[in-house]
């Protein structure tokens, strides 16, 4: 009965979530405040795959990482800021499946398979092989500016070639494996959601969740038609075009689950803990969302040489505070010189 309970707490914490994030989306689209326009793009053979990425400027390398479900240009109006006059080479793929990346054929047998982090993480570190080939071969250190998922991933190959990493700058972060106590009952209440087999694929491969709702429902402005657009069009087709918005919430660590995506986040979040001589800047987000809970705050603040700066958000704050990101990040590189 009790564990019964439970699972109706959580459902009927999801709906109401859901019904908030349809309202807000089906409000009067309103003209933006920040330019629309896509970044321009080119391509990049990844794995005998094409990934599509922006880059702008020339000099230290600058490797922006996006999340679930956006692309590159969720950082549209924060590179600008960041590199522009500057000596910078600014690079933004947008993720394996993702964006104007190509998608990979779906696994029938295992669908979640196909985009599991694993595979993110391969396709990740051969782009950054190939595209900054020759700052590496320099030994040249990479500056990071990550979020969401692409904080996971960023942290991980952090971790894994610590002899590349000059800074990392980092803004609503899965900082950790996340439990009750670091975790707010909404988020984890959409989650429990989206893990559920049959209830999930439906809300977001059939109805397009993530993109329809979660995504503006975590914006404290409303989106103009102009961004909806381009944040729907690679997930236009109903169905397995829209699994990697569909696999990413069912590998978010909460509560020991699932096992291989908590070993992951505690051995990069230990890493971060510990990585003395690598500047951090964390843009904490008022109000946040999954970097919200006291507990999760108070760990970020254990990190060593870590810079704070806090900005107006929910959870894509690169849509509500883009200017005041791109001040902070290029304030912070130029006290630590990277």
């Amino acid at each position: 009965m009790a564990v019964r309970a439970l699972l109706a707490g959580l459902l009927c914490a999801a709906l109401a979530a859901l019904i908030a994030m349809y309202v807000a989306w089906v409000a009067a689209a309103a003209s933006s405040p920040f330019p629309t326009a896509p970044l321009e793009k080119q391509r990049v053979q990844v794995l005998g795959r094409s990934m599509a990425y922006h880059e702008r400027g020339a000099g230290a390398p600058v490797l922006f990482l996006h999340g679930n479900p956006t692309s590159s240009y969720l950082w549209r109006n924060v590179i600008p800021g960041v590199c522009d006059g500057r000596a910078l080479r600014c690079v933004a793929p947008d993720l394996i499946g993702m964006g104007d990346s190509e998608k990979i054929t779906v696994d029938e047998a295992d669908p979640d398979s196909t985009y599991h982090f694993t595979t993110h993480r391969e396709h990740l570190a051969e782009f950054v092989e190939e595209v900054f080939q020759e700052e590496l071969a320099r030994g040249e250190k990479i500056t990071l500016v990550i979020h969401d998922w692409g904080s996971a991933l960023g942290f991980d190959w952090a971790s894994r070639h610590p002899e590349s990493v000059r800074g990392v700058a980092f803004m609503e972060a899965i900082v950790m494996p996340f439990t009750d106590e670091t975790m707010g009952p909404v988020s984890r209440a959409v989650f429990a959601l989206l893990k559920m087999s049959r209830l999930g694929e439906y809300l977001v491969l059939q109805h397009n969740a993530f993109i329809d709702y979660i995504l503006p429902f975590t914006i404290l402005r409303p989106l103009s038609l102009a961004e909806k657009q381009e944040y729907r069009r690679p997930f236009l087709a109903p169905g397995e075009d829209r699994r990697p918005t569909l696999t990413w919430p069912r590998l978010m660590p909460v509560n020991g689950h699932p096992p291989e995506m908590v070993e992951i986040a505690q051995r990069y979040s230990s890493w971060m803990a510990n990585a003395k001589g690598v500047p951090k800047l964390w843009i904490n987000a008022e109000p946040g969302a999954i970097v919200r809970k006291p507990a999760t705050r108070a760990f970020v603040r254990s990190w060593p040489n870590l810079t704070e700066t806090t900005v107006p958000g929910s959870h894509f704050i690169q849509e509500d505070s883009p200017y005041e990101i791109a001040d902070a990040v290029r304030e912070w590189m130029d006290a630590h010189v990277l």
